[in-house]
């Protein structure tokens, strides 16, 4: 029985440290945008955004972070995540560069979670049941 609370509250703090990395990237990445730094409106322009852009992209991953990083909200913050993530993929791929990253990246922030929240880990679990 103790083994199991020990791999229980492994598992939490496993989540936990994963999203902290994965919301302190996203936050210098937002903050970065919103702030109009030069090596992120190099880079994002040299993807074919326009420079007027960026902030309004840095506003909304600073929103969708803020969501994921709230207990409480940490579930509509990883589908909005997901949603963007999946934008920087599109995007790469329309601009013919590197697009594993933003996939990685997805794959962490619901690995976070599933670990940190009991909820998404019934969620995930039933869904093997399904199919």
């Amino acid at each position: 029985m103790e083994t199991k609370k020990t791999l229980s509250n492994t598992s939490i703090w496993t989540g936990r440290v994963i999203s902290i990395l994965c919301i302190l990237f996203l936050l210098v990445d937002a903050i970065m945008k919103v702030v109009k730094s030069t090596p992120s409106m190099e880079g994002s322009i040299k993807l074919g955004w326009p420079g007027d852009a960026v902030m309004g992209l840095g506003i909304v991953l600073l929103i969708c972070t803020i969501l994921y990083a709230l207990p409480r909200t940490a579930i509509l913050g990883a589908v909005l995540l997901t949603g963007y993530l999946g934008g920087a993929v599109a995007v790469m791929v329309c601009a013919h560069a590197p697009y594993y990253f933003p996939i990685v990246f997805g794959i962490l922030v619901w690995v976070g979670l599933g670990l940190r929240d009991p909820n998404v880990r019934l969620l995930f679990s039933s869904m093997n049941k399904t199919f």
